[in-house]
């Protein structure tokens, strides 16, 4: 806990002020006084010092600041693994933003989950689903290397990726304004039970195709 103004249990401390001016070792109930005569706190940053470390500050200011900055270090440690979804038949134009997409989350650090689903008579034909993600691999190599190859779970074929150092990456594909892509989160630590779940057993919402693939 901070310890501020009258809370403060060393009697000297080691005073600083909001620009990191050094003031001097000086009595606490002193630089308490000092510090409210100018309209700010006097509040500890460093208690195991000797003498502790105080700034003057506004504590209220200084304490959003402090929040901001945790809050900061947070999103920037955590890494989410996110899903983009292909199909067999997924066009040239869907093709490209999804890999925009894809490009995206791979530039803030994020892990990809790339699923790809078979509908109807495509699950006779799943060589094509290794195809077209082969294809996203090649496509996406200057972005992200494979953490796992494309493999055959259920009824899909996943690939994750992950991305290059920042200084290697080099996007290809640009998102339009207005594009939409639908895609799932996952935390890290769920990736395991969500991605080795077997769809086996799910039911199958979409009706076969009046014609064979071609």
């Amino acid at each position: 806990m901070t310890r501020v103004n009258e809370r403060i249990r060393a009697p000297r401390v080691r005073v600083v002020s909001g620009k990191g001016e050094q003031l001097g070792v000086m009595d606490t109930r002193e630089a308490v006084q000092k510090a409210k005569a100018i309209g700010f706190d006097l509040v500890e940053v460093a208690s195991n010092a000797d003498p502790p470390v105080c700034r003057v500050v506004d504590y209220g200011k200084w304490k959003y600041e402090q929040s901001k900055l945790k809050k900061t270090s947070r999103s920037k440690s955590v890494t989410r693994l996110k899903e983009v979804k292909f199909r067999v038949r997924t066009e040239q134009h869907d093709y490209n933003i999804k890999l925009g997409r894809i490009e995206s989350f791979l530039d803030e650090g994020h892990k990809v989950r790339v699923q790809l689903q078979f509908r109807g008579r495509e699950n006779a034909h799943r060589e094509l689903g290794f195809e077209k993600l082969e294809r996203v691999k090649e496509d996406l190599k200057t972005m992200g290397n494979v953490d796992q190859e494309p493999k055959l779970v259920g009824r899909n074929v996943v690939m994750v990726l992950s991305p290059l150092p920042e200084s290697q990456r080099e996007r290809k594909f640009k998102l339009s304004h207005g594009d939409l892509i639908e895609e799932d989160d996952f935390e890290e630590d769920d990736f395991d039970e969500a991605g080795e779940q077997d769809s086996e057993g799910e039911e199958e919402r979409d009706s076969e195709e009046e014609e064979d693939l071609k």
